[in-house]
């Protein structure tokens, strides 16, 4: 019934429709399916209460989750794309079980069916991530096996190259294989190093192969440090591989050394006795050294015996340097030494000779002195005397220097040498015989101008009033070569007088001093 102005009116009025179906009864079934509907990710929950702009944006995170993490990558997901995506999700849960309290399903007609039904699609995401780490986990497999093919590839370039140029790349792939093997023991690549060492142990070590035993040495020492780094158990044989090889080169470089005359080969030498005395290496030391000593004599004989003196000198000092001890092989060494030091002093004559006949005479006078001064009871020690007297006048007059002196003495000749200077001297003479001997100083003699020994008729020592020192010797005839020098005094030369002398003549030689000297 309805009323108007003028009172009630007969009639119906129909109730406008509501905006929406009126609130389901609380139901926690039902909200708790729509909260695990919602943690798939895909938004279910709310497709099944008619929310399709909240499913929409569910689809969206989990979208963009998929474009962050896949393709799979060995590092994973970052952790803050995994944080925000968990917090959504977690919103979403907590959402959907608000909204699915009092809002009825599309379907199923049951909660309880849908409640079965979001557990099932949990396994969704779960499996997602199980995927995830299997593909992540090949993504590592993959990046590691790079990682180790670029490693095989360093060590199959620095193969091409001298170790001094390649030991950097060396050293990045050891970093490399020790690596793989220490952090991912149980990966693919790491299970290959084992036989990527052998290659890398016989690519370094190639020069020994290729019996270069000079290159190998230091390729080799550095093999030896190898397992400080690297393990014994991961190297296993390869620990001790380098050992013998590194023997023989060191033994073979320093023998090759020696028997050129270079210097290095003590230095490899001494390292093969101290690292490896037990060798078979070791016991080759002391016969290749008594070989070169004994080549080393022989040319003290030969057409150079300075060299062959200078040689054995060098030798002996060097051998008997080397550690023996170790080994038990000082005796011997030290015997090889003496033995060199010997013949080095007793060649030093035979030098001596040489630089005579050379015309050296200013090295023989040096050498023959030095030999006369050490070998005081030496059967040559008389002429090497001569010699030195004889190269000391050949300085002055290098005629006198054509022949070798001999040790013959005395003459029929008689010879008076006098100093008409205030100087002691030294008269030396060579010829058919060679010898020397002092005169004191004139004690009122004085030196001469040069210009009065120009004048026609100068004659020295030939002044009544003056007690000249002299000497009388014997020569045999032929020609003498006499020098005198002062045995003091700087910036006085040695003069120097040729007599032809002839039986039947008596000769007086006289010595006097200019103002530009003898």
């Amino acid at each position: 019934m309805s009323w108007d102005n003028n009172g009630p009116r007969a009639g119906f009025v129909v109730p406008p429709m509501p905006s929406a179906p009126p609130p389901a009864p609380a139901d926690g079934l039902r909200a708790a399916a729509v909260a695990l509907l919602n943690l798939c990710g895909l938004g279910l929950g709310y497709a099944l209460v008619r929310r399709r702009g909240l499913m929409a944006l569910c689809w969206v995170a989990t979208a963009l989750l998929l474009l962050v993490a896949l393709p799979a990558d060995p590092d994973g997901v970052p952790g803050a794309a995994v944080v925000v995506y968990l917090v959504f999700l977690g919103l979403a849960a907590v959402h959907g079980a608000v909204v699915g309290l009092r809002t009825r399903l599309v379907w199923p007609p049951r909660a309880l069916l849908a409640i079965g039904l979001g557990v099932v699609l949990l396994a969704v995401p779960t499996g997602g991530v199980v995927l995830y780490d299997g593909a992540r986990d090949e993504a590592t497999e993959a990046m590691l096996m790079d990682r180790l093919e670029r490693a095989d590839k360093l060590v199959q370039t620095a193969g091409k190259q001298p170790f001094a140029t390649a030991e950097a790349d060396y050293r990045r792939a050891l970093a490399v294989y020790r690596g793989l093997r220490g952090d991912h023991p149980g990966s693919r690549a790491a299970a290959r190093v084992p036989d990527r060492l052998k290659t890398y142990y016989a690519t370094v070590g190639a020069p020994f192969d290729q019996k270069n035993y000079c290159d190998a040495i230091a390729p080799l020492k550095y093999l030896r440090t190898v397992p400080r780094t690297m393990g014994k158990r991961d190297l296993g044989a390869l620990s001790t591989w380098p050992d013998d090889r590194l023997a023989t080169s060191l033994y073979e470089c320093a023998s090759r050394s020696l028997s050129g005359g270079e210097a290095d080969w003590t230095t490899h030498f001494s390292d093969l006795l101290t690292t490896f005395p037990r060798s078979a290496s070791a016991t080759k030391v002391e016969p290749a050294v008594k070989t070169a000593v004994d080549k080393a004599v022989k040319q003290v004989a030969g057409g150079d015996p300075c060299t062959a003196v200078q040689h054995l000198n060098s030798l002996g000092t060097q051998v008997r340097a080397l550690p023996g001890e170790e080994a038990g092989v000082s005796a011997d060494l030290g015997k090889d030494a003496d033995r060199a030091d010997r013949t080095a002093d007793s060649g030093t004559y035979a030098c001596g000779v040489d630089q005579y006949k050379n015309g050296h005479f200013d090295e023989a006078v040096t050498t023959m002195n030095d030999f006369v001064k050490n070998h005081p009871h030496h059967t040559n020690r008389a002429r090497a005397q001569k010699i030195a007297i004889a190269a000391e006048i050949a300085q002055t007059v290098p005629a006198a220097g054509k022949r070798l002196p001999t040790t013959a003495s005395g003459g029929s000749i008689s010879v008076t040498v006098k100093n008409d200077s205030p100087d002691d001297i030294t008269v030396m003479y060579t010829g058919p015989v060679t010898g020397s001997f002092p005169l004191k100083a004139c004690g009122r003699c004085t030196s001469y101008s040069l210009a009065s020994t120009l004048v026609r008729g100068f004659t020295p020592c030939n002044d009544s009033g003056k007690n000249y020192p002299q000497r009388t010797i014997q020569l045999p005839a032929g020609t003498t070569y006499f020098v005198h020098k002062a045995r003091s005094g700087t910036g006085k030369s040695p003069a120097s007088d040729t007599a032809e002398l002839r039986s039947g003549y008596i000769y007086t030689e006289c010595a006097y001093t200019t103002s530009f000297g003898y």
